[in-house]
């Protein structure tokens, strides 16, 4: 059974800290693909040494959308203040509430409406990679449809699902974390349904307008209260196949909104929290990764109120 313990959601409280420990040799691993930056090669042994010692920040699921203009500042902040000296951001997955297609961005090729939020949280987001900080992007279950017009807009690096990375001694593995829900048969079948190419192609065919009148009525519905359910926590057999799978021993991935830091066995994953300013008690906050270790820390926002 996997010990669980808690991250701290407050800005008064204590973060949680684990202490960096020193990597073991890489092997090959086929499940998953050569990613680029300091990524493990999965063809070969060799790994990649970080020399950078500024830190690397994670984040994830802050379902981002024009309804939630508080969290949509605290993004704006964490982008221009929180990740001034970041080594490198890493989003992993949930960045947006929907994202209904890159023609949100516009059409080079013909007159077509665009949404100016969408490009506003693009040169946003672009401002990084001006000051020489890269910014990773994984898709979500919400913003499965991110492409490549959108990496180009916002200066971003398109990441699979999973990613393995070596820094500061350790080796990672970094998904969203829905795939670990392996219990929920139902959203599983969705999932496989819409990663599929010619789904995707048939939603991006209908009109943008469409698209757009769809993704609103979505974000306008009354929010309600909902038990959780257990179905939508990932399994201890999901997690233990994909440490397998990558040869590593921590796992940092969002999507279930239950921000912890659980050990199993001799490796530990790290769930992000979820960001939201605009209902009810303030959530939010990021990990970062440095010569110290990992720890979740709040968000500036919230520790100043």
């Amino acid at each position: 059974m996997a010990a669980v313990l808690p991250l701290p959601q407050r800005a008064d409280a204590a973060p949680a800290h684990v202490a960096g420990s020193q990597a073991t040799p890489a092997g090959p691993v086929d499940p998953l693909p050569a990613a680029p930056s300091r990524a493990l090669d999965a063809r070969s042994t060799a790994v990649d040494v970080v020399t950078d010692t500024r830190p690397l920040l994670f984040i994830s699921d802050l379902h981002l959308s024009p309804a939630i203009p508080r969290t949509v500042a605290a993004f704006t902040h964490f982008i221009e203040v929180t990740a001034a000296n970041a080594q490198a951001v890493y989003i992993l997955g949930d960045l947006f509430e929907y994202w209904i297609g890159d023609d949100e961005l516009g059409s080079p090729r013909k007159k077509q409406l665009t949404t100016p939020w969408a490009l506003q949280q693009c040169e946003l987001m672009r401002s990084l990679s001006a000051r020489g900080i890269p910014l990773y992007i994984m898709h979500g279950n919400r913003d499965f449809l991110l492409g490549k017009r959108f990496a180009a807009a916002a200066g971003a690096t398109l990441l699979t699902d999973p990613y393995r990375l070596e820094a500061f001694g350790r080796r990672l593995v970094l998904t969203h974390g829905d795939a670990l829900c392996t219990l929920d048969l139902r959203y599983q079948r969705f999932r496989r349904i819409t990663r599929q190419r010619w789904i995707q192609g048939f939603f991006l065919s209908w009109p943008l307008t469409w698209r757009l009148a769809l993704a609103r009525k979505l974000r306008n519905r009354p929010m309600q209260v909902q038990t959780r359910n257990p179905l939508w926590d990932v399994t201890d057999t999901a997690v233990a196949q994909l440490f397998d799978a990558s040869h590593t021993h921590t796992m940092i991935h969002g999507h279930t909104h239950l921000p912890a830091r659980h050990l199993q066995g001799n490796s530990e994953r790290w769930v992000l929290p979820d960001w939201d300013l605009d209902h009810g008690a303030a959530r939010g906050g990021y990990l970062q990764l440095d010569a110290a270790g990992l720890r979740v820390l709040p968000l500036q926002s919230l520790a100043a109120g």
